[in-house]
């Protein structure tokens, strides 16, 4: 019998990887395996470190900006999106270059570049700094969106033409700040119109879900991801919020065994760039000190997939 004080795990699923993560790591694989090393990529690819330092010691160069990109070398844009003068640019001096930003966030790109195409001013929805809102502001002219981060923003924006608004979201927010955020604007503005369908991504609302789900049972939420992942830290929110307090850990050596003193049941889950090997690491972590029961909650079955560019499987 273990002398080990027992512990219960309540495992959110889905959690973890995405499909938009999934594609944008295969990107940088096949394109070591098809250009051989250095490829580089602008920016994170998806915001992880172990995924980064992971995809270096394969051969991938990360840089912040294009011009750190030697003559004739193969460049990856990462999966947050960029603004579209960075392709511009890329294809000015004859670089190679590969789009990696998720189908999801292109897809707010298309619906942006619409909106403004109707003469729309449009109302984004999102963090400011974060790169996804860089890269989408970065599809129209300046001067055609206001960013809104908050509700009290909503409520006090001021749009030049109250009249013919859009608004758009950053894919990776709360669902349910987002949801609030929305209905000020659809109070204050009758005629804006939104997307066809919800921008926030299925992962995003996926793992949200399923923390909502296990919060009740736990007395603490280990949230697995990055501190500049906007879905994680949304993760860490929205166990708060449901009375279950959320810590964020990058992997097994970050857990903090002090914060687990009257914690008798544990809620685990990981965010959408978060791999499940570090998942496996933070458990494995948690079975040492701890004899560990462990309980899978599975809320939503995920399926999607999406296309890799045919530059790299033709």
């Amino acid at each position: 019998m273990s002398d080990k004080p027992p512990l219960k795990l309540l495992i959110a699923a889905p959690r973890g990887f995405c499909a938009g993560v999934d594609r944008a790591i295969r990107i940088v694989e096949l394109a070591v395996e098809k250009y051989r090393a250095p490829v580089y990529v602008r920016h994170e690819i998806v915001h992880n470190r172990y995924v980064v330092d992971s995809l270096k010691e394969k051969g991938a160069v990360f840089v912040e900006e294009l011009d750190e990109v030697p003559e004739g070398a193969p460049v990856i844009f990462s999966a947050h999106g960029v603004p579209r003068v960075v392709p511009a640019t890329a294809e000015a001096r004859g670089l190679d270059y590969l789009d990696a930003t998720c189908p999801l966030v292109s897809k707010v790109h298309r619906q942006a570049e619409r909106f403004a195409d109707q003469g729309r001013h449009i109302l984004f929805i999102g963090h400011r700094g974060h790169p996804e809102v860089i890269g989408t502001f970065g599809q129209v002219e300046d001067g055609k969106m206001t960013l809104v981060e908050t509700a009290a923003d909503a409520e006090a924006v001021a749009p030049p033409d109250a009249d013919n608004l859009a608004f758009l979201t950053q894919t990776t927010l709360s669902v349910d700040d987002t949801d609030q955020i929305v209905s000020i604007l659809k109070r204050r503005f009758p005629t804006i119109v939104g997307p066809k369908g919800e921008d926030i991504c299925y992962a995003t609302s996926n793992r949200q879900a399923a923390v909502k789900a296990i919060a009740a049972r736990c007395d603490a939420m280990l949230v697995i991801g990055a501190p500049n992942s906007s879905n994680s830290v949304r993760l860490v929110e929205v166990a708060d919020r449901q009375g279950c307090r959320g810590y964020l850990v990058q992997r097994g050596a970050d857990v903090d065994f002090g914060m687990e003193k009257g914690v008798g049941t544990l809620g685990i889950t990981a965010g959408a760039s978060a791999p499940e090997t570090l998942v496996r690491e933070v458990i494995d972590r948690l079975a040492e000190h701890f004899a560990v029961d462990k309980e899978e909650v599975a809320t939503a079955t995920e399926s999607m997939a999406f296309k890799l560019p045919k530059a790299l499987t033709s």
